[in-house]
């Protein structure tokens, strides 16, 4: 039993080790983009495109990916993908215009299987937990797992900038590539298999003797993953413009204010995981799974509408972290439930609920200004707000268990 534990806080570690270097290599290229904008003169649309087809990739690759981690060992998928990442991040470095075709479809082609390739590692990642861990410390493993987001987030300027500054982006981009191989040198060499514990199966949080596709609970849930992505890829895409175009802080002001959520998810993903676990043990699976996600979610709608109002800055500023911090620390209570609804099937159920993120993440980036311009930006956050209001009221709908 202590080698099965050992065994699994270092599967944990490694996830965790992968999914950010998986991360960095992910927004490499929204932090070089100025360089590479600059050489090949792509317009604004051209390098949004450029940024868009890493989704594409991602988003339609979801399901099947998932469905691909119920088959095939988390060992052999994260090797090979690792390896995919290391390829895609440094072939980048190495494109050059060519006489007979233009750069800009080598960028989206290689953006596309980046996607590909990325897709498979937060449901890969929470069929490993679903499978490795009790069920009371599923919130927790997701948590630690999608902090990800923001290790990566951090990260990536941090590591990438200097080296750009002194000799190129290609510079920068290759050392994406780097870090991504060293994570995946570690995965090779120190992965454990993973093997599935009766202890993940407790009375009130064995998964569904059906499909959970088949359960209402896994569809409030999808439904509000996908709201909770919308509001969640405002802040990813629309926050930095915001506040120049909208708040009129000079650029160095907005990066640092941009890169202040990013920081604090360190915390507050795993935070929400850990204290998701908790209210399980104390109120049962369904009425603790639902409790972070409820009062976060609501909590961070009216964040997010005082943020849209307020006249003064400060206010305003502060507000909109709060939301941003508060939507994402609900990620490993999502994971987790998932985790409880779906079993073993959690890498094609996975897939499917991160589907949903990903479709709310290409809606939102377009819809919002498009909203902005009708109704103006205090508007179209106040309709967000809205919205994260009722991704937080479906989780009345989520029981674990449910077979219905």
């Amino acid at each position: 039993m202590s080698d099965d534990r050992h065994q699994a806080r270092r599967l944990l570690l490694l996830l965790v080790i992968v999914a950010s270097a998986g991360y960095v290599a992910r927004v490499a290229i929204s932090v070089l983009a100025p360089q590479i904008m600059a050489e090949y003169a792509f317009t604004q649309t051209q390098m949004g495109t450029i940024f868009s087809a890493f989704l594409v990739g991602y988003t339609v690759m979801q399901v099947p990916s998932g469905w691909l981690a119920d088959r095939i060992r988390t060992r052999l998928l994260f090797g090979g993908i690792t390896v995919a990442w290391v390829v895609l991040t440094a072939a980048i470095a190495f494109v050059r215009p060519l006489p007979a075709i233009s750069v800009l479809p080598v960028f989206i082609a290689l953006r596309v299987l980046f996607g590909v390739a990325a897709a498979p590692t937060y449901p890969a990642s929470a069929r490993a937990v679903a499978v490795t861990f009790p069920v009371t410390t599923h919130g927790r493993a997701n948590g630690m797992v999608l902090a990800s987001i923001g290790i990566g987030s951090a990260l990536t300027p941090l590591l990438l900038v200097p080296l750009t500054r002194a000799y190129s982006w290609r510079a920068g981009m290759l050392l994406a590539s780097v870090v991504t191989a060293l994570a995946a040198l570690a995965w090779w060499l120190s992965a454990p298999d993973v093997i599935a514990r009766s202890s993940t199966k407790t009375d009130e949080a064995a998964p569904a003797a059906v499909a959970p596709w088949r359960t209402s609970s896994f569809w409030f849930l999808f439904g509000s993953y996908l709201l909770q992505g919308y509001v969640g890829y405002i802040f990813v895409f629309w926050f930095y413009s915001y506040l120049v175009q909208v708040r009129h802080f000079n650029l160095l002001q907005a990066a640092g204010i941009t890169s202040l959520p990013w920081v604090a998810t360190l915390i507050a993903i795993p935070a929400g995981g850990a204290v998701s676990d908790a209210a399980v043990r104390r109120w049962g699976a369904t009425k603790g799974r639902r409790m972070v996600p409820m009062i976060a979610l609501v909590t961070g709608a009216i964040a997010l509408a005082v943020g849209a109002r307020a006249s003064i800055d400060v206010i305003a500023v502060g507000a909109l972290i709060a939301c941003t911090v508060l939507v994402l620390c609900t990620e490993g209570p999502f994971w987790a439930t998932l985790n409880e609804i779906a079993g073993a099937r959690s890498g094609t159920a996975g897939g499917l609920m991160n589907f949903g993120s990903n479709l709310g993440g290409m809606i939102s980036p377009a819809l919002t200004p498009w909203l902005a311009n009708h109704i103006g930006w205090e508007g179209a956050l106040s309709a967000t707000a809205a919205l994260a209001a009722v991704s937080g009221l479906l989780w009345m709908g989520v029981r674990i268990g449910d077979q219905r």
